[in-house]
């Protein structure tokens, strides 16, 4: 069986930092792309950043540009996404998705991601 777990969501005030971790178990995604996206009640999920399996080739949206960096520990099957100088408009439930086994093509759009965690809430305050 397949498992994301997102951890790290939480209530910080703007100008924070913000450290989300995807935790996969049941199979192994070192060979795959992974994901982050984010959803606010009422919106489409939205693509946040994308990294390769190597963990060497990343790619973000243009609203997190600079501020979140996305990494991953394959001896730990685990993804991270660091968020600094969080902004209101950051609050969101944040997903974590991985692409089909040995997929290793980064992308935005979220049908292109097989896997996908339970989703971890993140508020920032103004």
């Amino acid at each position: 069986q397949v498992s994301l777990v997102e951890s790290g969501g939480g209530l910080v005030q703007a100008g924070d930092s913000l450290r989300l971790s995807c935790a996969a178990s049941g199979r192994t995604f070192n060979r795959s792309a992974m994901g982050w996206f984010r959803q606010v009640p009422g919106k489409e999920r939205e693509f946040v950043g994308s990294i390769s399996w190597s963990g060497d080739i990343t790619l973000y949206a243009d609203s997190v540009k600079g501020r979140f960096t996305i990494s991953r520990d394959t001896t730990k099957n685990t993804m991270y996404l660091q968020m600094n100088k969080l902004k209101p408009e950051d609050t969101a439930v944040y997903y974590c998705a991985a692409r089909g086994i040995l997929v290793q093509a980064l992308a935005r759009s979220e049908k292109e991601y097989s896997f996908w965690g339970q989703g971890t809430q993140v508020t920032v305050s103004s």
